[in-house]
């Protein structure tokens, strides 16, 4: 990183920075997913479609997760800008992990993942994302778990659409391959 980039967890009194980064940059080059407010993997799919979901509904169930304590993750700061978010909590406070086939598993509840990654344009590879995860992994070993899990995408993809994190940069900081699926791999860490 070319410039001292803190890492600080979401907690409610971040809430407003959170908020400020999700209305104005973190998807400055790509208004199409603003909507999301990184709630993707809370919202109950099953009662209302992801795609009928619209940004202020998004924004408020972002609101109250935070506040509750459920939406957790690590934020980047630049001085007192928010540069970059890792979505990073307890599998099992991840509601749609434990929906999804593929993503659920029986120790769940040792296991810490890692589901989001979203770094504003100017400040990319530069390292920002990685400090984010040594974050999130670190603060699952904190917790008590005893991995760390992700789901980079198995082919390389425009910054957008890989915003579960690049498979390199998880396998650089010690992850190993778990399961591979068709369109993702399932990386876990061992956090003893």
């Amino acid at each position: 990183m070319s410039r001292q980039v803190e890492i600080r967890p979401l907690r409610p009194e971040r809430l407003l920075d959170y908020l400020h980064f999700f209305d104005h940059d973190a998807f400055v080059d790509n208004p199409g997913w603003a909507a999301c407010y990184c709630t993707f993997y809370h919202a109950p799919h099953h009662l209302k479609p992801w795609e009928e979901r619209t940004a202020p509904e998004n924004r408020l169930m972002a609101e109250e997760l935070i506040v509750a304590g459920r939406l957790q993750g690590h934020l980047a700061y630049l001085g007192d800008r928010v540069v970059g978010w890792c979505h990073a909590a307890p599998k099992v406070e991840i509601p749609n992990l434990e929906r999804s086939e593929p993503l659920r598993s029986d120790d769940s509840a040792q296991v810490g993942a890692i589901v989001c990654f979203v770094v504003v344009q100017s400040e990319r590879r530069r390292g920002i994302a990685g400090a984010l995860l040594q974050a999130a992994c670190d603060g699952f070993r904190d917790l008590g778990l005893t991995a760390a899990e992700a789901y980079p995408r198995a082919r390389g993809m425009a910054d957008a659409a890989n915003y579960h994190g690049p498979l390199q940069m998880y396998l650089k900081q010690g992850f190993e391959p778990y399961r591979r699926y068709e369109d993702f791999w399932i990386v876990r860490k061992a956090l003893l």
